[in-house]
């Protein structure tokens, strides 16, 4: 399967975008806003990166992890509907209003679902990050950091 993450706006909050899966919408996506420096929580850099899924201690549970990106540990893919809810993490969604996202912890099993699906049945998989067309980033971002 292909996972890409497309990035759509920027602002001093968050970043805003979709996860397409091979190339089909299936859900909209939150991270934290782009960063000129290395203080967490920022948006990853763009990229392709592996997809795993492994126990989380901090979700006391199996989650969806986005490995081998520098200078970060423990990315993962969750549930989460205010920029507050993310500190580097990818929060998915059904809908976008704003800065915020909903029904996520719906759209976060199907989700889980079909990456354990893929991992089993494709064996490894990667997940792209694309930022966004130029000029939908807003005042204060700070580009690819």
């Amino acid at each position: 399967m292909t996972f890409l993450v497309q990035r759509q706006q920027s602002s001093v909050l968050c970043v805003m975008g979709e996860l397409l899966i091979n190339g089909q919408h299936v859900c909209y996506t939150m991270e934290p806003a782009y960063a000129a420096d290395t203080v967490k929580p920022r948006a990853i850099p763009a990229g392709t990166y592996d997809l795993d899924i492994r126990f989380s201690p901090h979700f006391n549970r199996l989650m969806p992890h986005v490995e081998n990106v520098p200078g970060f540990t423990d990315i993962m893919i969750h549930w989460g509907n205010i920029p507050a809810n993310t500190e580097g993490c990818l929060l998915v969604g059904e809908l976008e209003l704003g800065n915020f996202l909903e029904y996520s912890v719906d759209e976060f099993n199907i989700l889980f679902q079909t990456i354990q699906d893929a991992l089993t049945t494709e064996g490894q998989q990667v997940i792209t990050y694309v930022d966004p067309p130029s000029g939908n980033v807003g005042s204060g971002a700070g580009g690819n950091n």
